[in-house]
């Protein structure tokens, strides 16, 4: 089996393979390793190896031969954002004040991929502190997407999105309030999702900051294995005051017909400007749910204009980081990278527009119940373009000038509502890029969200082999 095969295999196969000894957990961590020292110097995906990876990859092996099952991933390699505490390997968060630091404790998402038995491969990039949507900091320069390394993987999560799509690693953990997970996955052609808010902890990962909106989700290639990944990082850790205590959801097979469901779409609404490709995508999703069975229907989401999400996520954002962030950074500001400098710069909003965001935030929420009052899922895009060149001002979209800011005015929305949401690939625009579409269900329905995305992905657009 060539180490390609190995590489874009998903992390379900891969698993799978191990226990029947079709192949042994250290040939798919050195498939791994030797994918990320051939292609990682150019997109600058994974920024640390976690020591030992191959140590545990052989007793991941010795322990097959003497019989034992450490878990569902037994011997498979994951990564993790690097805003993840991971015991024994560097942490620095995308940040020279924490550049040197190595965690004594995993994270519990870090953990519990661990006890099911995949073993930690390395960590990947992302902006300082997580909070921009270019994956560039001053500790490890920029990452490139591997469609195009002109063009943004996106943030926060744009390092993991890369890796993943790059064949790096089949399985990583992000996080997500304004999309961090699901626009990166979406500009690099994988599966970003974000579950319902408190189905994963949040213990363990930085910055704890607006934890009432912030979710820990994954990024992987098949919705197969967001599925199982979600049935292993769910439930309360007695440490995270949000994580709730419910049961796993019922997943059921992924290949069973879908049932009648009731589907919401919109190809523009509130978001407008939206590439006319990413518009052909979601309606071609919608086409294919109503030849599936669904009954479709378009909505307009009117009620969103009059406060768009991402400038909601901003009022609140600026106030609190202001607050989070001083006795951080006091005296080392100019450590910081541009982005976080501009951000902690931006003007703090009065009393008065702080406590209207989070009014407005509530209302966002209420009115996505309503949705879900007549709807089973809620199809759209995921961003209204596709990967832009890196650190763009602006955006043309459909010969209209927008501001950069406008590429994160979908995600954000359902950041604030803490719906579960995931990004399915649906192809290629016309110069080559990927598109995701964006599915939407009501809280704790995970179920039903899986299962329509695996009936999209029925079409799922393998990534490329790449050899930048």
């Amino acid at each position: 089996m060539s180490h390609t095969e190995i590489c874009y295999a998903s992390a379900t196969k891969q698993a799978a393979w191990i226990q029947t000894k079709k192949i042994s957990p250290v040939e798919v961590m050195q498939a791994h390793l030797e994918r990320i020292q051939s292609l990682n110097p150019s997109l600058n995906a994974v920024v640390t190896l976690a020591d030992g990876a191959m140590e545990r990859s052989r007793r991941a092996e010795m322990a097959l031969m003497k019989g034992e099952n450490w878990g569902p991933l037994h011997g498979v390699p994951f990564t993790a954002k690097d805003c993840f505490d991971t015991a024994g390997t560097r942490t620095t968060r995308g940040s020279k004040l924490f550049e040197n630091r190595v965690p004594s404790q995993d994270a519990t998402a870090v953990l519990r991929l661990r006890q099911a038995g995949a073993i930690l491969l390395g960590k990947t990039n992302l902006p300082e502190f997580a909070l921009w949507d270019e994956t560039s900091n001053k500790v490890f320069g920029q990452t490139n997407n591997p469609w195009n390394p002109e063009k943004t993987p996106g943030g926060s999560s744009g390092g993991e999105a890369a890796a993943i799509a790059a064949g790096f690693s089949p399985l990583g953990i992000g996080t997500d309030l304004g999309g961090s997970n699901r626009l990166p996955a979406h500009y690099c052609g994988i599966v970003g999702f974000k579950p319902t808010h408190g189905r994963i902890p949040l213990s363990g990962q930085w910055p704890e900051l607006m934890t009432r909106y912030f979710h820990v989700g994954t990024l992987s290639r098949t919705v197969e294995d967001t599925a199982l990944a979600l049935s292993i990082l769910l439930g309360p850790d007695g440490k995270d005051p949000y994580a709730i205590p419910l049961p796993a959801p019922h997943i059921p097979s992924l290949s069973t017909p879908l049932p009648p469901l009731e589907v919401g779409w919109l190809t523009e609404g509130p978001f407008a400007p939206v590439d006319e490709a990413i518009q052909g995508k979601v309606r071609e999703a919608a086409a294919t749910l109503e030849d599936l069975g669904c009954r479709t229907q378009p909505v307009f989401l009117k009620e969103w204009r009059k406060s768009p999400p991402i400038q909601l996520i901003m009022d609140v954002l600026v106030v609190e980081a202001t607050q989070y962030f001083e006795p951080i950074i006091t005296g080392r500001e100019d450590q910081l990278s541009p982005a976080v400098q501009q951000l902690l710069n931006l003007p703090v909003p009065s009393l008065r527009v702080y406590v209207a965001a989070l009014a407005a935030c509530e209302q966002l929420r209420h009115d996505m119940m309503k949705h879900f009052s007549s709807f089973d899922l809620l199809l759209l895009p995921t961003g209204p373009i596709t990967a832009h060149a890196h650190n763009a001002v602006s955006l043309e979209i459909n010969h209209q000038t927008t501001s950069r800011v406008h590429a994160a005015s979908i995600t954000p929305a359902f950041g604030i509502t803490g719906s579960p949401a995931i990004s399915v690939p649906a192809g290629l625009s016309p110069d080559g890029l990927p598109i995701g579409v964006q599915l939407v269900a009501r809280h704790f329905e995970e179920s039903i969200l899986f299962h329509v995305a695996a009936a999209l992905e029925k079409g799922f657009l393998r990534p490329p082999v790449f050899s930048i």
